[in-house]
């Protein structure tokens, strides 16, 4: 049985974070571990409270889990503060981690910032080196291109939005791709009238259509595509084909229209639309 690694924070509703990964690792029929970055006191209306975990303690929990079972595949998802970014990037240098997917996690589906500057900062210099794939949403990647010469990213725009077309999110993958040198799959949730995401790997552009589900229960839907993809390179599949399999699987599960909660739900995980 494949093994994967999922590095997140604890989401206590369950629909997002660790909860997330391992319904998702689950149903994707590997072998789930999770490594504890902090704990949310969260719902589907939104973070209450954070308790991000001490540096010394998360090495810890990489050291027991990387020493004994090593994983395929990492999935990367809330890091809260610097310390634990330079903690998760020796880890995966120390024991030659591969098949690492990040996820950027730097706000909640309601708005609660749970990666402060300093570690978004880190994460481009120390995690981005370290990974196979960063799967950042609209908001989240403009943020990564913004801190510096977004020139060109901008395309000579000059009310400061980077990505309102298609054209401009594959552009703007593209700047984000050549400065941090990784592979970046951008969701394209955020556009009107589309899902489509694009994927950037060198000079290699992958598309991947999809149509908008009229569903508002969306909570996790990040987390759900990294631990799929992370899943599926796992198992052996390259880039592009873990990408397409990992979006067939959270639009199934966003088809299923699960309704928990008093706001924005979660997923349906173990979706029966799903066939492998």
């Amino acid at each position: 049985m494949k093994k994967v690694l999922t590095i997140a924070g604890s989401d206590s509703s369950g629909g997002a974070g660790i909860q997330a990964d391992l319904k998702t690792m689950m149903a994707h029929g590997v072998y789930g571990m999770s490594v504890i970055t902090a704990l949310t006191a969260q719902n589907t209306c939104g973070v209450k409270a954070v308790l991000p975990v001490e540096p010394d303690f998360l090495a810890c929990q990489l050291d027991a889990v990387f020493q004994d079972i090593m994983p395929d595949a990492v999935k990367i998802g809330m890091v809260p503060s610097a310390g634990a970014v330079k903690v998760i990037a020796e880890a995966l240098k120390k024991y030659k981690a591969r098949n690492v997917v990040l996820d950027p996690v730097m706000l909640s589906t309601s708005g609660t910032t749970l990666a402060g500057t300093g570690a978004v900062e880190a994460m481009k210099t120390l995690l981005f080196p370290r990974c196979d794939l960063i799967t950042p949403n609209i908001p989240e990647l403009a943020n990564l291109i913004m801190d510096g010469d977004a020139k060109e990213a901008r395309n000579g725009r000059s009310n400061g939005n980077l990505i309102c077309t298609q054209a401009e999110m594959e552009l703007v993958v593209r700047v984000a791709g050549n400065r941090y040198g990784v592979a970046i799959l951008c969701k394209g949730g955020h556009l009107p009238g589309h899902a489509d995401d694009v994927l950037v790997q060198g000079d290699k552009v992958t598309w991947y259509p999809g149509k908008k589900i009229a569903n508002s229960n969306t909570h996790g839907t990040g987390c759900t595509l990294s631990s799929a993809i992370a899943c599926n390179l796992a198992k052996g599949m390259e880039l592009a084909a873990a990408v397409k399999h990992g979006k067939e699987y959270l639009t199934s599960a966003i088809a299923e229209g699960l309704d928990i909660g008093q706001g924005h739900g979660p997923l349906n995980h173990l979706t029966g639309g799903f066939k492998w």
